[in-house]
């Protein structure tokens, strides 16, 4: 193991601490929510307004981390977002949050984590060569579902002996240790800041022709979109879908093992990675990934739904591991910050209208069918499953994706060269 990639290793352990922390105060806050309204409105409000800061923010984020220290970016980002989960916490001590103040809380913690994304995505290209990028994507997907996989039974066991204020504080802890990582890794690390003179807006826009320059990019990313729109309904609508016919403890258990399957491919990648055939890969992923989220909604059972939701979460870091590969290959390293801020905002727009009318659309069918929200969840994740089946097909046929196979990235002076292979 290299130099760079023990820094990489170092750095991803702490975003790994920190998932884990997110995901304990994200479980216990939406459990609090629904047992407080019965509604899965309230919950997708809260993610939502956790979620957009970071959104709409990934453009200018994206040129920061061009221009300034990546690393140090990160510090403040993780650091600052602990200030929302404090609001909650001391709004919880003195009597009971009110849903306003859980969505402040929420929103303030986005607004400083939206400085996060760009520089750590754009970091894995200054630390690493294009030949470990497949095997870092894997260790990152993991990363990711450490919120799923460790996080909801920890918080389930935790909840049965105290409350949702035990959570918070130990997410609060975890920023600490993030910022540390991030730190050491920054010491020994050449600095990626630039000197120039060009404008702020003339940046943003060089971010742009960044990932317009090839059309298969754009296209990718375009496409993207309409799957994190359907991902995202999944993900907001199975917790109430559990809780509607069982307790905190049983969705902690049963999320924990639906992220197993994301534990077992992401192990897989970051082990031996991707070598070729990512656009097929990517196009399969979801494919699967459609079908199994389509088994998830079909009953209220426990069992299925465990099945299912593994085999959904198995299938996911291959997606992404396919995505970010063919993004990253084919955009220069100078401009990877900027090129990752446009990428977060065009992509991540189907998580934001996800989590702004799943919730409602539940409350909807639920009411309509007079068989309240939790068949209103299980209709609403089977018409997302099969919409994600119809993408996944459209891409296997796409021409402009395949040719971003044929891309070969070289390093000069730590920046991604990109040529025609």
């Amino acid at each position: 193991m290299n130099k760079n990639f023990k820094k990489f290793i170092l750095l991803w352990s702490g975003e790994l601490i920190s998932a884990i922390g997110g995901g304990l105060t994200s479980f216990g806050l939406g459990v609090y929510i629904f047992n407080k309204t019965g509604s899965a409105a309230g919950m997708a409000l809260v993610t939502l307004l956790g979620f957009l800061p970071t959104v709409l923010l990934s453009v200018p984020a994206g040129v920061l981390a061009d221009r300034f220290e990546r690393r140090l970016m990160m510090m403040i980002g993780d650091g600052c977002s602990a200030l929302g989960i404090i609001f909650i916490l001391i709004n919880m001590l003195r009597g009971e949050a009110t849903l306003a103040c859980i969505c402040i809380g929420v929103f303030v913690s986005s607004t400083f984590s939206a400085l996060l994304e760009p520089s750590f995505k754009a970091t894995i290209t200054d630390l690493l060569t294009p030949e470990e990028f497949s095997k870092a994507g894997g260790l990152v997907s993991l990363a990711g579902s450490a919120r799923y996989l460790f996080s909801p039974i920890i918080a389930g066991f935790l909840l049965a002996i105290s409350d949702v204020k035990l959570l918070l504080i130990i997410d609060i802890c975890t920023f600490f240790l993030t910022v540390a990582s991030a730190a050491v890794v920054r010491r020994g690390t050449p600095t990626n800041a630039l000197e120039t003179s060009e404008s702020f807006i003339s940046s943003i826009k060089s971010g742009w022709e960044a990932i317009t320059a090839k059309k298969g990019i754009l296209t990718l990313v375009v496409v993207s979109s309409f799957i994190t729109l359907f991902l995202g309904m999944f993900q907001i609508l199975a917790e109430p879908f559990i809780l509607s016919f069982s307790d905190s403890k049983t969705l902690g258990a049963g999320e924990t093992i639906c992220a197993t399957g994301m534990l077992v491919s992401s192990l897989y990648l970051g082990i031996r990675g991707l070598k070729k055939k990512y656009v097929a890969t990517l196009g399969l992923s979801l494919m699967l990934a459609g079908i199994f989220m389509m088994g998830f909604g079909f009953r209220q059972n426990i069992v299925l739904i465990c099945a299912f939701g593994f085999l959904f979460f198995m299938a996911l870091p291959f997606a992404n591991n396919s995505l970010e590969y063919l993004v990253r290959v084919n955009i220069p390293g100078k401009s990877q910050g900027r090129a990752w801020g446009f990428i977060g905002l065009i992509s991540q727009a189907g998580y934001v209208v996800a989590y702004a009318v799943s919730g409602v659309a539940a409350d909807l069918v639920g009411k309509v069918t007079g068989r309240g929200v939790g068949t209103g969840a299980s209709i609403v994740i089977e018409v997302a499953g099969i919409l994600l089946i119809i993408i996944s097909l459209s891409l296997l046929g796409m021409k402009k994706l395949k040719k971003l196979e044929n891309t070969k990235s070289v390093s000069v002076d730590n920046l991604t060269a990109v040529t025609e292979a």
